[in-house]
């Protein structure tokens, strides 16, 4: 292992960063994207396509994004951040104006060669620019009231632009990155409690002004059986094939509600189920302790960071990937409403793909350079 306390980020040879890279961490990667590969096989009945290649294809694209974010000097990445936000946001706005509807949301763009999913860029670069901002404050001027501001506008602008699409799921994914920045740079609690009896007291007027597909989710999350060939029918199948799994599972290839097309959406959002169903309660878990690992491995690339900006950074991509996991296992175990959120690397999707393995490079950036030291203040982003 090299002693990178001799280095500084643009000192370090690219030979010194590939073996400082963790082969590991990708090898992790690379057992949870192949659970994800075999997924797809199975929705398609024995097949690579149209699903499982296209996923692997991705992959390799975005292994190739995650090794050449990881090589790249940590502090060109904080100088980056603002600019590559400022990208994001103007792709959100463009979405509003020229973006096409897919699944009754506009939410896409099609840039001739590829279709984007900016609220998924948007996710990444809102981290970066959190994570440069607050990496120029003291933990005393977190708190102050007028340093506030531009972070509470840099979730908030974006969230309004995701609402319209409409996408509630991301819009809150956001405002949840969003507090956990907050909270890891270490604005006092009694913030974040204010902010909790704001929300409360908003709930009405939030509840008026939902779209009624989204009151029904909330409806069948407290009663699936309200209406079970309508708004219930997507969880109801999901249960049936989680119960119907076991421990063991009725074999790859061999579920009944997966295989018979009860089960909606089984390669995008429901794929956990099907996983449930063919390979049981061990195969579950088997995936989820994987997904621990990479939680596990990210946390402490953040405490063992010495700048403010990595740190934040590594939190912020630990969590949000967290997130991801916990809601969408969640959902489809009927404990949290139905929600768009895919599960990383496994659920089929270009966009989020892609973002995930860019913000996952940013976390080995951060790794690779985590005994860099980076000024604080104007000086570090100019």
């Amino acid at each position: 292992m090299l002693d990178l306390r001799r280095f500084t980020g643009r000192e370090m040879r690219l030979t010194d960063k590939l073996i400082e890279f963790n082969w590991g961490f990708l090898l992790l990667l690379v057992l949870i994207a192949s659970i994800g590969f075999a997924m797809l096989y199975s929705v398609a009945e024995g097949s690579f396509s149209p699903w499982a290649y296209r996923q692997a294809l991705r992959f390799g694209v975005g292994v190739c994004i995650l090794l050449i974010v990881a090589m790249i000097d940590l502090r060109l990445w904080m100088r980056l951040a603002y600019p590559l936000y400022g990208v994001a946001l103007a792709m959100l706005v463009a979405v509003e104006i020229v973006g096409f509807t897919g699944m009754g949301a506009q939410r896409w763009l099609n840039l001739g060669f590829v279709q984007v999913q900016p609220s998924e860029v948007m996710k990444v670069t809102l981290l970066m620019a959190l994570a440069r901002y607050f990496h120029g404050l003291t933990l005393e001027e977190v708190s102050r009231l007028r340093n506030l501001v531009i972070p509470v506008l840099l979730i908030a602008v974006p969230v309004g632009l995701v609402v319209l699409q409409p996408d509630l799921g991301t819009a809150i994914l956001l405002v949840a990155s969003g507090a956990i920045l907050f909270f890891a740079a270490g604005l006092r609690w009694r913030y974040f409690i204010l902010s909790g009896i704001i929300v409360l007291a908003t709930v009405p007027v939030v509840w008026s002004r939902l779209h009624d597909y989204q009151k029904n989710r909330v409806f069948t999350f407290l009663d699936p059986e309200r209406d079970p060939l309508g708004a219930g029918y997507h969880i109801l199948q999901s249960k049936i094939a989680l119960g119907a799994g076991g421990v063991f599972g009725k074999g790859f290839m061999e579920g009944t509600q997966s295989q018979l097309n009860f089960l909606p959406e089984k390669h995008t959002d429901f794929i956990f189920t099907m996983l449930g169903e063919e390979l049981g309660l061990v195969g579950g878990l088997v995936l989820l302790v994987l997904y621990f690992i990479v939680l596990m491995f990210s946390l402490n690339v953040a405490m063992q960071c010495r700048n403010q900006f990595g740190r934040l950074l590594a939190i912020g991509v630990s969590m949000t990937f967290f997130l991801y996991v916990f809601i969408n296992s969640a959902m489809v175990m009927g404990l949290l409403p139905v929600v768009g959120v895919p599960l990383p690397l496994v659920s089929y999707g270009g966009t989020a793909m892609l973002s995930l393995m860019f913000a996952l490079g940013l976390l080995m950036s951060v790794y690779i350079h985590r005994n860099v030291e980076i000024s604080r203040g104007p000086s570090a982003f100019w």
